[in-house]
């Protein structure tokens, strides 16, 4: 039960990432905001990662992490690119697509992918009652979107950056569960993906202005998002993932728009239509599905492609 309150609450700190934007200066751009989070927040990370993964592996009954080969080092560099991806494939799906329909798709693709990829690579197929729960809770994101208004036009870049960004939040969370089941402890581990999209980060920094962080809302606002929204909840999501899968762990995040949409209303006076409440209950059913299904119980470990 405690990975998936986990994985839950990191859900829950992605979802105050809009509030967050709305509060921060008016001179923002999304790749600014998106490289200084980042920036921040890889850093942050790495240092957390590193901190607690050496109290990790000082405890006696803690297994060793393994010698760090090509292979590990390929899915750390992995994790750290798709997590700094993410951010401007999900803007670029956005803007072309319109905020509703570009965030149902990258937030409803995310689970499916992460499930396929994980049944390609442990030949595993996901348990029916995670069937159940991406479906219930893609929908109520789905309606959530719909209850927003449609798009201005919806075209194939803006399909594909959304795809995009689903797919590497799916990627990243496969490889993450890789090297947890390599023997990696997930501090470790999310470590190296925070040490790896800082550094991806500075690749955008010469196209952007970071003028505003000298705002005392802006530095604010970057620190919340940094700290919070990536250095703490990437560390609760891979600690939560070392015992889900990575299809369960990523259908949980779908509790971010729960979170974006109760604090819409929460802090900044939003106004919920009829169909907009229906994909909050659809939306928090799967998500009650899903963690009533791993009360209690331990989800197998996958298991690694032999041959």
């Amino acid at each position: 039960m405690l990975p998936v309150l986990a994985v839950v609450a990191a859900a829950v700190l992605f979802g105050t990432t809009g509030t967050a934007q709305a509060l921060g200066p008016d001179s923002t751009t999304p790749l600014g905001v998106g490289a200084a989070r980042l920036l921040i927040g890889g850093t942050g990370l790495a240092i957390l990662g590193l901190l607690l993964g050496r109290r990790h592996q000082r405890r006696e009954d803690a297994p060793r992490n393994p010698r760090l080969s090509r292979r590990a080092v390929l899915l750390m560099a992995v994790t750290g690119v798709c997590l700094a991806a993410y951010q401007p494939l999900f803007f670029l799906g956005t803007a072309r697509s319109g905020v509703a329909v570009g965030t149902v798709i990258a937030l409803g693709s995310a689970p499916v992918l992460a499930g396929l990829i994980e049944w390609a690579r442990t030949r595993r197929i996901p348990r029916r009652s995670w069937a159940v729960a991406t479906t219930l809770s893609t929908a109520g994101v789905a309606l959530l979107a719909a209850a927003g208004g449609g798009a201005a036009g919806v075209d194939a870049l803006g399909i594909l950056g959304s795809v995009g960004a689903g797919a590497s939040f799916a990627v990243f969370a496969n490889a993450q569960r890789q090297l947890l089941d390599d023997g990696w402890d997930p501090f470790t581990v999310a470590g190296a993906m925070g040490l790896g999209s800082a550094a991806s980060a500075l690749f955008m920094l010469p196209f952007t202005s970071l003028e505003w962080l000298a705002e005392p809302a802006g530095a604010a606002m970057a620190l919340w998002l940094g700290l919070a929204t990536i250095a703490v909840a990437y560390t609760l999501f891979t600690w939560g993932l070392e015992r889900l899968t990575a299809a369960t762990a990523a259908t949980l995040t779908l509790a971010e728009p729960l979170t974006a949409a109760l604090l819409g209303i929460a802090v900044l006076g939003e106004q919920l239509a009829p169909l907009a409440v229906v994909g909050l209950i659809v939306l928090a059913s799967g998500l009650g599905i899903l963690t009533w299904g791993a009360r209690g119980r331990r989800e197998p470990r996958p298991f690694a492609l032999e041959g």
